[in-house]
């Protein structure tokens, strides 16, 4: 019992400060962090593990502090390379010391610091203060119009605020200004978000060729690998998990994504272990959830599938104690989790704060699942379909969105069930099952109505992605 609390607590802990680095941006660092002098962070995709550049970037950094502690400039090139080692490790602390750094630099030079200014930005967009994390954007990009780095923080903040269209102005700048892996990975991101897979894996693959560290070229293999499994081609996603976690061994989305593969090819025991050293390794919300959730539908009684996984379902249950308690950001994940599994009433309690800090589609998605498990499904709708506004091609959103529909009895119901199968008939191996029921048996059918051509069953999707891999030198 008490490995089990101490590996709770120290999963909560983990599991509360990467809510704010997830705001970091698909590309991590802008590629412009430090006036032109001073040491660089390496720019490992989020999520990624220790990384042994950041960690050189920090101690190159806290040398040139001791060498002039008067350098402004060195000054806030630590903070850049605390705030990439915080994104990395995921260790909150890493941003109260980038913090510190940030205020001694601007201390030193008040005005003109556009490393500090920016780093001000990077901070506040991690800690999902986003309204002041746009303020420091557009300050950085009026006082270097000519330099990448204030675009990607502002980039950063105007998607999770909903502003998309400003966003994509800002990652067109910041591409036109420095074509890096950091803004090819942000303009997949708004690609994608806006329903452009294709041209998102373009995106992606121009990220992958612009890669200067494993860790960029892992992320852009695991977002690839994403982008694949979104559109329930199995074998792609596959193969480019499988790529992220040679170039970086242990990348914690490649190998949930690998998870999720096992899964779905009925290898449930691999899947499961692979799930548990991921979870011992990396405590997200997500993978806990995702390892949760594969049990529950093995044993579909409920009870049994919590007994069996009692280590990750106490972590989550403790990283949601903590939010409560502390307040502050929510992982989407982690409310889905309470919505489904807990309290739904509290689920909406907490994406309700947090909509007040993001109205992105991915909090409005959250939003208005958690008002349809508590009851509301009327408010539920406005929500979903505030969800829907982009094109996003989720499964998810779709299914959410369809049962919503379902138990308010409308005609839709069914074409947005079908469409979550016909785009991902795995997207959940605890939620799909249900979409089948709410249609009946119909799903085939619904598929068939909705992507005329495509064959709905993993095999088939399968068959098309060996098929495609022919032609995929990517």
């Amino acid at each position: 019992m008490r490995r089990r609390t101490a590996a709770a607590g120290g999963a909560a802990a983990v599991g509360v400060c990467v809510l704010g680095l997830l705001a970091l941006g698909p590309g991590g660092l802008t590629g412009d962090t430090t006036d032109g002098a001073g040491p660089r962070a390496g720019r490992a995709g989020p999520g990624a593990p220790p990384s042994p550049d950041a960690d050189s970037a920090v101690r190159a950094a806290q040398r040139a502090v001791d060498r002039d502690p008067k350098d402004p400039v060195a000054w806030s090139g630590l903070a850049q390379a605390e705030i990439e080692r915080a994104r990395t490790t995921l260790d909150t602390g890493r941003l109260d010391a980038a913090g510190k750094a940030l205020r001694r630099s601007l201390a030193l030079r008040p005005e003109d610091n556009y490393a500090a200014v920016t780093g001000k930005g990077q901070l506040a967009n991690a800690r999902h203060e986003f309204t002041e994390g746009r303020a420091y954007g557009l300050r950085g990009t009026r006082m270097a119009p000519e330099r990448p780095g204030g675009y990607g923080v502002l980039a950063d903040a105007e998607i999770q605020l909903g502003h998309y269209r400003a966003a994509r102005t800002a990652v067109q700048r910041m591409l036109d200004l420095a074509p890096t892996a950091a803004a090819y990975s942000r303009a997949a991101y708004d690609l994608e978000t806006h329903g452009r897979v294709r041209d998102a894996a373009v995106a992606l693959r121009r990220a992958e060729r612009s890669a200067e560290t494993p860790g960029e070229t892992a992320f852009a293999q695991a977002r690839l690998g994403e982008l694949a499994w979104s559109q329930g081609e199995v074998v792609r996603a596959q193969r480019h998990f499988r790529r992220a976690v040679r170039v970086v061994p242990g990348h914690p989305y490649g190998a949930s994504g690998l998870a999720r593969v096992h899964a779905a090819h009925g290898r449930t025991d691999r899947a499961l272990a692979l799930y548990d050293r991921l979870a011992a390794r990396t405590p997200l919300p997500q993978f806990l959830a995702e390892a949760t959730e594969l049990r529950l539908a093995e044993h579909p009684g409920g009870q049994r599938g919590k007994r069996v996984g009692a280590g990750q379902h106490a972590a989550l249950e403790a990283q949601l104690k903590m939010v409560r308690d502390q307040g502050g950001t929510v992982d989407p994940h982690l409310a889905l989790y309470e919505a489904d599994h807990g309290d739904p009433g509290r689920a909406v309690g907490l994406l309700r704060d947090e909509w007040k800090r993001s109205r992105g589609v991915i909090v409005a998605d959250a939003l208005g699942w958690a008002l349809h498990r508590a009851g509301h499904d009327e408010e539920a709708l406005t929500y979903a379909r505030q969800a829907a506004r982009t094109g996003w091609k989720s499964a998810l959103f779709r299914y959410h969105r369809g049962a919503i529909e379902h138990a308010l009895g409308r005609p839709e119901a069914d074409r947005h069930l079908g469409q979550a199968l016909a785009l991902n008939p795995h997207f959940s191996p605890y939620h799909a099952p249900k979409a089948v029921k709410m249609l009946g048996g119909r799903e085939s059918a619904a598929c068939a109505r909705v992507c005329p051509g495509k064959t709905q069953d993993g095999p088939g999707r399968d068959a098309q992605a060996r098929g495609a891999e022919k032609g995929d030198h990517s």
